[in-house]
């Protein structure tokens, strides 16, 4: 039966699902799109990355000014990044007196002065990585957290400061503890603030909030710290993250002491104490991952623009000096900076529309786009958008589980009359993350072609507070596996997709959930895991620093808990699955490395399970370069076109 489209006045075509034509085609996602991200500003100046897959994944810095429009800021073969705790962040800074970034390729710092023509040379040494870069208010000295693998046996993390006269390699602040994170300087120059953590933690699990004054030589040069101590988290299992100063040197801080990760400001007389700062409901902080996140950003009114998570969602704010709560009028996926007269400046990412760098106000909204991720604007009705779907899960004491589901969308094409679509369902990473509800392509690349989607928030994942995330904890493989299930029992129940037609896809962590899914239930038909871990035990052993002992609390202590490690892992348990997979792999991946695909393929085959790998040369965890991305999107089309039975459109852009 022929459906109606009245936005369009468009006969809708019923066609088997999977051969829609799709406007999201694989140049747009691998070429044609950039993937935007940290935004700062200074004065009246805007600054983003922009990482081209064209240039072969290299990150361009932009800036943009009212005058001068947008811009390059470096020499075309800077390549903004860092390998630090290799998932990086932090990796540029911009103050009135210049910009600083790390090179991804050298992981040299260099700085570019204001006026400045090229950029000179800050720090580097062979062996050495830096992140977090912050610009030292009283002067011209970079402050940042050092890795250095120079050492014999993991690498050794420290506060430093560079510039000047100090070493190439950093004048150490801090050391001895193995991780640091976050150094801010007091606006009047005399006091940093940073978080630390030791193994086993993860810095979701338990953190130390910490400040030291400042020593300083006649020219304000930073010489050391002194009178350093603990302000929280000294007694452990609270998770502090973001220290942020106020301008009038107050020292604010994330807590999840209170269940959820909430603001809380720091009070240090007479003994250091944390005191709740008034803000609505909601999650507020993220798992940090990578260095230089911003859940939320003081204003130099006495203010504060907030970005939190309720009910699985994100949501944006601004909390005025007086206590006044308002709704932020735009759909921030990063937390908005403020630019010198008022306005603010974001990524915009609403769930119809291709992600863009904006200038805006709190009230009125987006009032300028700088630069969208892509050029084509996708028609409307071509956009999936997402639902919040909530589903029982077991021990939660009747707190249901947390979805985003995507029916198929496309101004072309409808489900034929009598049949139900067939769903993909997504796992995300970490597996301490989570499931946004900002417009993603790995979201519209399958539901313009007539699949559904089903994007979960299993146990573990964050935004919904601590005891979600502490599911997870010594119940990896179990927990999040049976939520995925559930979840996807909760939506053949509604009635809405073909239950003999079920997908299940997921990256790193998301891939060993997949393996072990497609082994305990017989629900899902295909699965695919891209660099996805298979042995826990190799895993533990060959795993870089930041991760090295994070499956400590996941599964249990290595090696007492080698039993359990043994049992949980894909490669265990290969001989049960029997539904079609396929396996993408980075050659160059140092998180989850290739061997660990290679032996899965070899125990799927060896079971009779049909199994595809894929190796893409010199790619490490996650996909950068324009050729893999584009593959990967296009063999993974064809392996469900296999499973399922249907041939893909021609390409529009062919």
């Amino acid at each position: 039966m022929m459906e109606q489209n009245s936005a369009h006045a468009q006969v809708l075509q019923p066609m088997r699902c999977g051969s829609w034509p799709s406007p999201v085609t694989a140049n747009l996602v691998a070429g044609k799109s950039l993937t935007l991200s940290e935004v700062r500003a200074t004065g009246q100046s805007v600054f983003w990355l922009e990482r081209r897959p064209a240039e072969g994944g290299r990150t361009a810095l932009m800036r943009w000014t009212e005058p001068e429009g947008v811009s390059e800021v470096l020499p075309a073969q800077a390549d903004v990044g860092t390998r630090a705790h290799e998932y990086g962040g932090g990796a540029y800074a911009v103050a009135p007196q210049g910009v600083v970034y790390a090179d991804r390729r050298t992981a040299q710092v260099w700085l570019l002065a204001s006026g400045g023509t090229a950029p000179r040379l800050l720090a580097g040494a062979d062996g050495v990585r830096f992140a977090d870069l912050r610009f030292d208010g009283a002067g011209n000295t970079v402050l940042a957290v050092r890795e250095d693998h120079r050492p014999v046996g993991e690498p050794h993390g420290a506060l430093v400061a560079l510039g000047g006269a100090m070493p190439p390699d950093g004048l150490v602040l801090q050391s001895g503890a193995d991780f640091y994170m976050s150094p801010t300087c007091s606006p009047d120059g005399a006091l940093l603030a940073w978080i630390e953590w030791d193994h086993p933690n993860m810095p979701w699990d338990s953190t130390r909030l910490c400040m030291g004054r400042i020593v300083r030589g006649a020219d304000g040069a930073i010489l050391g710290l002194d009178d350093v101590q603990v302000l929280a988290g000294a007694a452990g299992g609270e998770s502090l993250v973001e220290p942020r100063w106020t301008a009038d040197g107050r020292l604010l801080i994330i807590s999840d002491r209170s269940e959820l990760w909430r603001v809380w400001e720091v009070v240090r007389q007479p003994a250091p104490h944390l005191v709740a700062y008034a803000l609505p409901e909601g999650e507020i902080g993220q798992p940090v991952w990578v260095f230089g996140q911003s859940s939320y950003q003081p204003l130099a009114d006495g203010g504060c623009v907030v970005l939190s998570v309720r009910d699985g969602e994100g949501q944006c704010f601004v909390r005025a000096a007086s206590g006044q709560v308002q709704s932020f009028a735009g759909h921030p996926d990063q937390c908005p900076v403020a630019l010198a007269d008022g306005r603010f400046a974001w990524v915009q990412a609403p769930a119809d529309a291709l992600p863009a760098v904006v200038v805006g106000t709190a009230v009125q909204g987006v009032q300028q786009v700088l630069c969208r991720a892509a050029v084509l604007d996708l028609p409307k009705a071509d956009i999936s958008c997402p639902e919040s779907v909530r589903f029982a899960v077991d021990g939660m004491d009747g707190q249901p589980g947390h979805a985003f589901f995507y029916p198929p969308a496309s101004r072309h094409a409808c489900v034929p009359e009598g049949e139900k679509p067939p769903m993909i369902v997504l796992v995300h990473g970490g597996p301490t993350a989570r499931a946004q509800d900002g417009f993603s392509f790995k979201v519209q690349w399958w539901t313009s072609r007539g699949f559904a989607v089903l994007d979960v928030n299993y146990g573990g994942s964050t935004g919904f507070g601590r005891s979600w995330r502490n599911r997870l904890q010594g119940q990896w493989g179990v927990v999040d596996v049976a939520d995925c299930v559930a979840a996807c029992q909760h939506m053949i129940a509604t009635g809405r997709v073909d239950p003999k037609r079920i997908a299940i896809r997921g990256s790193s962590a998301g891939g060993m959930t997949v393996l072990l899914a497609l082994a305990v239930s017989d629900l899902f038909a295909a699965g695919v895991s891209l660099y996805g871990v298979t042995d826990l035990r190799a895993l533990a052993q060959e795993t870089h620093k930041f991760e090295a002992r994070y499956l400590d609390g996941l599964v249990g202590p290595w090696p007492a808990a080698e039993d359990v490690y043994v049992a949980r892992s894909p490669l265990s348990v290969a001989s049960h699955i029997k539904a079609p997979v396929l396996l993408l792999q980075g050659t160059e991946d140092k998180v989850v490395p290739p061997a660990q695909a290679h032996a899965m393929a070899q125990a799927l085959r060896a079971a009779g399970a049909p199994c595809t790998l894929h190796e893409f040369p010199g790619e490490g965890h996650g996909f950068r370069k324009e050729a893999t991305i584009r593959q990967a999107w296009e063999m993974e089309l064809a392996f469900y076109g296999k499973v399922f039975g249907f041939e893909p459109a021609p390409p529009a852009d062919a």
